[in-house]
């Protein structure tokens, strides 16, 4: 049996018949079980699947916005910041995704370092070092043209 190269890559990295048959638009009797079956794969055991890493929980409560932006789906503190809670820690979502962008520690306090409200996308994400660089950047800037970036 020939199996898709997409069905087959997504059976391998542990996705259910029917999550695929979705996510594909296929149907799940019809080319997912059989390709399942062709590469000797073991069905998915039914129920939640915990998140590997923080990282991967937060792609799971993010929803990209048409303009490049991300908005949080998940669960958010009293205060309305959005919360993550993995490993029995809790996080804000905007410090991991600082840490996806920056692959670093954020320092200090992080924040959306565009003009959208509640934007969780990761190369929104500033700490107290690329605000404090874009502001460097920006008195150049003025020094050299006289008007703000």
């Amino acid at each position: 049996m020939k199996v898709r190269a997409d069905v087959a890559e997504l059976l391998r990295a542990g996705y259910s018949n029917t999550a695929i048959a979705r996510m594909l638009g296929v149907d799940r009797e019809c080319t997912v079980a059989p390709a399942r079956a062709a590469l000797g794969i073991p069905k998915v055991k039914p129920g939640f699947k915990a998140a590997g890493s923080i990282e991967d929980l937060f792609w799971r409560r993010v929803r990209p916005l048409d303009d490049g932006h991300m908005q949080w789906d998940g669960y958010r503190a009293k205060n309305g910041v959005p919360v993550l809670r993995h490993n029995g820690c809790n996080q804000t979502a905007h410090r991991v995704a600082f840490r996806i962008a920056h692959q670093r520690e954020p320092e200090g306090r992080v924040r959306p370092g565009c003009d959208r409200d509640g934007c969780v996308a990761p190369a929104c994400q500033t700490d107290r070092i690329t605000r404090a660089d874009a502001r460097k950047v920006d008195d150049l800037f003025t020094a050299i043209f006289g008007e703000s970036a």
